[in-house]
């Protein structure tokens, strides 16, 4: 078999491996879209509404804010003079953006020590786990997107101590994905029709 067809071979058999699809979905601002292009994320955000009470177009809004519905979505590398890498911003991954300690504290409580945070399901779990919390200690209501993203953003202390109001370009974004998840809301009453 000559190198070349060899070579072929592998790579055929290497790319069919892939990690799976991390693209997101092609129309972003439409939730009827992305559930028809992807009716496993509706079915994953379903099981997290049921299980934990957040509604489907909080978890969008929110995942959108976050990733943009990119799977293996990671924050921006830092770099030292503009040229030396640093790491990156921070550890967080995924769908989610969810923190490796916040979710290893997921993964504990949970008793879910293979979840992913690259799989859908796994992330509107943890997405669903930390709203429920946020609303059990804070008094957030699960429908307030506002404020659970403000909550997921800072952490639940810094919520507490409302750190977020020091930081008008994040009570900007927190007032996108508050609007964001109303015109899903309303999308997602007009294609169930």
């Amino acid at each position: 078999m000559s190198r070349l067809l060899r070579a072929s071979i592998l790579f055929l058999v290497l790319a069919s491996c892939g990690g799976g699809n991390f693209s997101a979905p092609r129309d972003l601002e439409n939730a009827c879209a992305i559930v028809r292009e992807r009716p496993q994320y509706y079915r994953a955000m379903q099981a997290t509404e049921r299980k934990w009470g957040i509604p489907v177009h909080v978890q969008m809004a929110t995942i959108h804010q976050e990733s943009k519905f990119i799977g293996n979505a990671r924050t921006p590398h830092r770099f030292a003079l503009g040229v030396i890498p640093m790491g990156r911003q921070s550890s967080a991954y995924g769908y989610s953006q969810a923190l490796d300690g916040t979710w290893e504290e997921y993964q504990r409580e949970q008793r879910r020590g293979g979840a992913k945070r690259d799989r859908i399901q796994d992330a509107t779990d943890f997405m669903g786990w930390y709203m429920d919390q946020s609303s059990a200690r804070l008094g957030i209501s699960k429908a307030d997107a506002q404020a659970q993203y403000l909550a997921y953003h800072e952490g639940r202390t810094g919520y507490a101590r409302q750190s977020y109001l020091g930081k008008p370009w994040l009570m900007d974004v927190s007032a996108k994905v508050q609007s964001r998840s109303q015109t899903y809301a309303q999308q997602l009453q007009s294609c169930r029709r």
